[in-house]
């Protein structure tokens, strides 16, 4: 049987359970990017095929400023380098997925206060579609202050989409679901409209999707980050995963994946990011296993093995 989750569990609770799970053996590896002079790339997607190629989406960034820059990326003797004639988006926080055969893909576009490429004033999440990276198209975009929208292809041809709407009924962020019959029906007011998802974050805590798969039970196995901040406004954020079931719009409890322990040292964008794990893709495997690519404490991009999350629901039989 699946078990729903009935209500939410803190950060802090959470991390507890998986430190004492002992999914913790696997070690994380960095990745190596090249051609972008002194800038990181971090919060990256999982490679995708375009072309008959793997590619990677990354952010490209200064270490001491906001401004970014989404690059494609190939691996060429064991560095990710930028694909030659691919376009480069001002985007943040790149995502992909595959919808009706095309490639749906996405970031994050932020607003500054005039020249002042420091000050973010506001964002948006948009969207772009084609048959390949070099067709993409922008089709559509979300409301203002709403990041963490991803969509998934159903069973039947219909779109699920996750939103991320903040400051919403008491809480700092909560995610949504809604179903589309087609991407031409990806509005604001649709967005907007996405019915909420209880039991998932405490009021002070807040969390978003960022990948979405279609398990073979029915259900939607989402991939996705749980964070909080403490004094000082430092941040903590963490990988996590949950299966939603759309039919009775109930999802099963979150569940981290990795903790920063679990990578290599290195560098932070700033002092209080050095405890963010920003879920950028996961690959799953046929052996049981899945490999997590993720973005590293503002700063880096790393990659980890560990057990597959989504492979307990679609062994677990019934829902219920």
């Amino acid at each position: 049987m699946i078990a729903y989750a009935e209500q939410a569990k803190s950060c802090e609770d959470l991390l507890k359970e998986f430190l004492a799970s002992g999914d913790r053996s696997s070690r994380g590896e960095i990745l190596s990017f090249t051609g972008v002079g002194d800038r990181d790339v971090y919060n990256i997607t999982a490679p995708f095929e375009d072309n008959g190629e793997l590619v990677i989406a990354g952010r490209v960034e200064d270490r001491d400023k906001e401004s970014s820059e989404v690059m494609f990326f190939v691996e060429r003797s064991g560095q990710w380098m930028p694909r030659d004639g691919a376009p480069v988006f001002a985007l943040q926080d790149p995502f992909f997925t595959s919808i009706g055969g095309e490639l749906v893909f996405g970031g994050v576009e932020v607003y500054f206060d005039g020249e002042d490429r420091q000050h973010v004033t506001s964002w948006r999440t948009v969207f772009y579609r084609g048959r390949s990276i070099a067709q993409l198209k922008p089709f559509a975009q979300g409301p203002l202050t709403m990041k963490d929208i991803r969509l998934v292809e159903l069973k039947d041809g219909r779109i699920g989409v996750f939103t991320r709407p903040m400051m919403v009924d008491g809480a700092r962020a909560l995610i949504g679901y809604t179903e589309l019959g087609s991407l031409n029906e990806l509005t604001e007011e649709v967005i907007d409209s996405a019915r909420l998802i209880r039991h998932q974050f405490l009021p002070d805590q807040w969390g978003g999707a960022n990948e979405a798969f279609l398990l073979r039970n029915g259900m939607i196995g989402v991939l996705g980050h749980i964070a909080r901040m403490e004094e000082n406004n430092i941040r903590h954020y963490y990988p996590m995963t949950f299966a939603y079931d759309a039919a009775a719009h109930k999802s099963t409890p979150i569940k981290l994946i990795a903790t920063r322990a679990m990578f290599p040292d290195g560098p932070a964008k700033r002092p209080d990011l050095i405890d963010v794990l920003f879920s950028g893709g996961l690959v799953r495997h046929s052996n049981g296993r899945a490999t997590l690519y993720t973005g590293v404490s503002d700063a880096q991009a790393h990659r980890i093995e560990i057990p597959d999350p989504f492979l307990e629901y679609e062994t677990s039989g019934d829902m219920k």
